[in-house]
Order: structure tokens, then C-alpha cells, then sequence
């Protein structure tokens, strides 16, 4: 029999996506009414917020969230701080165990990138079969609104440049905080083990792709989706200086996964 609408927006149905936000001391700066908008229109799409470590009331914003969604969304809560990237990566790995779709993804608790591009970037994935992962990618281009700091934009672009040779990848911008993948064994694997990066995992989850299968397999499988919205908002984690961290980090990646 075809499956109902309810039934297509079920968790367990493979076209369900679980959006894993790491938030860290967002209490003030967790735009709820936007995810409780979202949600009450978009019902095969859930979230995961990991609360890491977090030394405000994040929780308790979190919690409230949970009561007004009710089963679209989940709550991992990690009582020590252990970084984005280990934030993301234990949420995804709860998500996956809990088996509720076919693709997962991560998202930026600010909402740089608005939720709408959520259906964009899974969209993509639905229709070619053939791709294990979409990007966002922001790249400022006409009838778009992309709106970054000269000065993190002009960082991101030396960054961005690096890891293309680095990876021998085209790949415009690593860094984007908008990614969903297709949930495979693979993917199951290079999450298995924890991050040597705090920062950009983002560049040692393409490395490990690259070290698990073969660089040809990933140019295939991955695809960066040109966002129509980008906004940066006050009182990002990351600074300048951070930029740095992350030069010395791309190299750690090099050694340990492609020299």
C-alpha cells in the first residue's frame, strides 16, 4: 500500500531527517519561536539540540522547546563541555542509533542559515541517490543575500583555499554550519572514533571519507548547495584568532589521515 501522508512524515520513515544543533550558553540567543515555527510546518524534519556543558540555562530554554514540539524534538544533554565538534558528533551518533530516518544532518544554533534551507540541501539528497552528503556553501553571488564580515569572509576564503589543495577537492567552503548526510555504515564509521580537532571537523570528516574510501568516490558523492540567505549574528564563538587553531588543526588532519 502507499504510505499516508502521516506516514511519510513518521520517524522511521528513511525520508525522516534528524537536525543535530550543538548549543553551548545559547539561553539568550536561541531563537525558539523561529524552531517552533519551523516545526509545526515542516513535520519530517526533528532536531537534537546537545546541550554542552552549557553554564547558563540553556537546558531549562532547551526543556521549555521540548514541551511545546513534543516528539520532534530530542535532547542530548552533556553535563562537561567538550567542544562543537565532539557536541556534533555524539549527537549524530545518538541520532543514528535511535534509527528514526534516513538522513541527518547538523545546524547552527543562531541560525546564520535559516531553517528553510533545510528542505534545499535534503531535497538534493532525495533526488540524487547517488549523493552521501550536502553542503551549504555561502557564496555571494547576485539575488542572493550573503552577509559575512570582511574580515572572516577574507579568512574563510586563505582557509578554504588551504584545505582545496590540502584535500584535493574543489570545495568553496568547509566551514558552512548547514550540512545533512545520507545515513550509511560509512558514515556510522568515520563518526565511530572522536574528533582530534575542536573546530573544524568539518575538514577531518571529508579526510576521513577520503581515507576510508578514495578520493574519486567522494567528488561524487558530495555536493555544495549555494545558499540563498546567509546572515553573520552577533556573538559568535569563533574569532579571528581561531583562524589560526584552525591552520594548525588542518595540518593534524593531514598527518594523521592523507600524508
Amino acid at each position: 500500500m502507499p504510505e499516508t501522508d502521516d506516514e511519510a512524515t513518521r520517524p522511521g520513515n528513511s525520508t525522516w531527517c534528524t537536525i543535530v544543533v550543538p548549543c553551548y550558553n545559547e539561553a539568550h540567543r536561541l531563537p525558539s519561536e523561529k524552531f517552533v515555527e519551523f516545526i509545526h510546518t515542516r513535520p519530517e524534519i526533528g532536531f537534537l539540540f546537545v546541550n554542552d556543558g552549557s553554564k547558563d540555562n540553556t537546558l531549562q530554554v532547551l526543556e521549555r522547546l521540548q514541551r511545546v514540539c513534543g516528539p520532534a524534538v530530542d535532547i542530548l544533554d552533556k553535563p562537561v563541555n567538550g567542544g562543537k565538534s565532539e557536541a556534533v558528533r555524539d549527537g549524530m551518533l545518538r541520532a543514528i542509533a535511535l534509527g528514526r530516518g534516513g538522513f541527518i544532518g547538523f545546524w547552527d544554533a543562531d541560525l546564520a542559515t535559516p531553517l528553510e534551507a533545510i528542505h534545499d540541501l535534503l531535497q538534493k539528497l532525495i533526488d540524487q541517490p547517488r549523493l552521501q552528503m550536502v553542503f551549504g556553501s555561502r557564496v555571494r553571488l547576485l539575488g542572493r543575500h550573503v552577509h559575512r564580515k570582511a574580515i572572516r569572509h577574507y579568512l574563510g576564503r586563505v582557509f578554504a583555499t588551504v584545505v582545496s589543495g590540502m584535500l584535493r577537492l574543489a570545495i568553496y567552503d568547509t566551514q558552512c554550519g548547514a550540512k545533512i548526510f545520507r545515513v550509511t555504515p560509512d558514515l556510522s564509521q568515520i563518526l565511530s572514533q572522536p574528533f582530534i580537532t575542536r573546530w573544524v571537523f568539518d575538514v577531518e570528516i571529508l579526510a576521513r571519507f577520503i581515507a576510508l574510501k578514495n578520493l574519486h568516490l567522494l567528488h561524487d558523492s558530495i555536493y555544495e548547495f549555494p545558499l540563498e540567505t546567509w546572515e553573520d549574528i552577533a556573538g559568535s564563538k569563533v574569532k579571528p584568532g581561531d583562524f589560526l587553531l584552525a591552520f594548525v588543526d588542518t595540518f593534524r588532519i593531514y598527518r594523521k589521515y592523507l600524508r
